[in-house]
């Protein structure tokens, strides 16, 4: 492991960014693509309502597998200072805990949602004419949950060794393998709202065990040793606190989706709900170079915090934010030029290509100032600060965003909910600015 503690202490900052960021972003456009061409599938050749039962069901899966991403990236951040520090045994041990706590928890949740399907559905907000594609939907998806655990687990561990380009295929096989078993399934197959979640559910499964191939292998130092599977408590409390932050985040973004769905249905009913499914998928494609840029981050400036080279970390601290925030500004500007044409890639409904723009532009308006959120954030979790990176992660979409969707739409109707995206960006970024310009004049000089 020598090797990669060379480069993540040596190259330069720019560089290495861009190392890591590139296959980290394409692996995620490669997943958004996936996600919109699955949401263009089920609403062309399913319905309406089959894009608000996806929108419904897998904030519950992606809630169920942040247990394998927090335990990842939590466990991957104690990685990444192990090898800035030259503990490589360490690294081997932590690997080993991450791989017994996501695959005996996510088991656990699954069989838990399994047997509380319906009110769990109707918890996040399955209504009306939602409840009978979404409870298909469901039935079939969970029983993948447990590889994307896995894999959300294993894909920042392979960033920590300084293996980019296996994470972005982690990322790229299970979409294209989605995307061929879509057409399969739901067109040739006719299998509609199950066919979608057999698809969706087998490239959970291609992805989990690529990541087992990949640790088996030899194309990484960092293997799978069933020694290191017994716990190691002092580990799992620091895995728990730092993974803790991305699983509560998580559940704070399924709480905000519960709120969201119902305040979407009270205010503009089932149509508001496929509106924000479409609104979220152009989120997740079109800020894909951004989140990249974050992932790219967390194990330069973990390593180099772990090596105490202050001057490093801020070097990338500061890289990062350039890079993400120039990226951004050119996505906010594609955005606010053809919110039309980015609409009509996913529906033919009269309704939705009416409604859907307006609202598009107005919950991207802050999108040139996300980049300081996200990577002052991923600082404290790549310092292996919990507390901090807890409460700055949690600003968006909880401290801020939870709020203004309850307060906005009593006084501008679903208008309101369009607008609190905007307003939980800029008032997130402003405390996390205010803070990081604190930590970087304090332990960073």
């Amino acid at each position: 492991m020598n090797r990669i503690a060379d480069d993540l202490g040596t190259k330069s900052i720019s560089k290495l960014i861009l190392k890591q960021a590139i296959p980290a972003s394409i692996g995620i456009l490669v997943m958004s693509i996936n996600m919109i061409v699955d949401t263009i599938f089920v609403g062309r050749w399913i319905g309406v309502m089959a894009i608000a039962a996806i929108t419904v069901v897998l904030p519950i899966a992606f809630l169920i597998s942040s247990i394998g991403m927090g335990v990842g990236i939590g466990g991957s951040s104690i990685i990444s200072r192990a090898l800035g520090a030259n503990k490589a045994d360490k690294a081997f041990e932590v690997f080993g805990n991450q791989i017994s706590l996501t695959i005996g928890l996510s088991v656990l949740f699954v069989l838990f949602g399994k047997f509380f399907c319906l009110p769990i559905l109707q918890l996040f907000g399955a209504n009306g004419d939602i409840v009978i594609p979404a409870t298909e939907y469901f039935h079939v998806i969970i029983l993948g949950v447990p590889f994307l655990a896995f894999a959300m687990m294993g894909n920042p561990v392979i960033r920590a060794v300084g293996k980019p380009n296996y994470a972005m295929f982690t990322m790229i096989l299970p979409a294209i393998a989605n995307i061929l078993l879509d057409v399969v399934f739901i067109k040739f197959m006719n299998l509609g709202m199950y066919g979608a979640g057999l698809a969706t559910s087998i490239s959970y499964a291609v992805s989990g065990l690529f990541i087992l191939w990949f640790f088996l292998s030899k194309n990484t130092e960092l293997k799978i040793v069933p020694k290191y599977f017994k716990f190691n408590y002092s580990i799992l409390k620091e895995i728990v606190s730092l993974g803790g932050v991305t699983v509560v985040r998580q559940g704070t973004i399924s709480v905000l989706v519960i709120i969201l769905n119902y305040t979407l249905f009270k205010y503009g009913g089932e149509i508001s709900i496929a509106i924000y499914g479409i609104i979220n998928r152009v989120m997740m494609f079109a800020l894909f170079p951004v989140l990249g840029v974050t992932q790219g981050f967390l194990p330069i400036a973990g390593y180099n915090y772990g090596a105490n080279d202050s001057k490093r970390v801020k070097e990338t601290i500061r890289t990062s934010i350039q890079f993400g925030t120039a990226i951004a500004t050119v996505i906010f500007i594609g955005i606010m030029l053809f919110p039309n044409e980015l609409v009509s890639v996913f529906t033919e409904d009269r309704e939705l290509l009416n409604l859907t723009p307006n609202a598009l532009i107005i919950a991207f308006l802050a999108t040139p100032v996300i980049t300081t959120q996200l990577i002052g954030a991923a600082y404290f979790q790549a310092a292996g600060k919990a507390l901090p990176a807890l409460l700055l992660t949690l600003l968006k979409q909880g401290i801020f965003l939870i709020p203004l969707v309850f307060v906005l739409p009593r006084f501008y109707g679903v208008n309101g909910v369009w607008m609190s995206f905007p307003i939980a960006d800029i008032l997130s970024t402003v405390v996390t600015y205010a803070y990081l310009k604190r930590e970087v004049k304090l332990n960073l000089n």
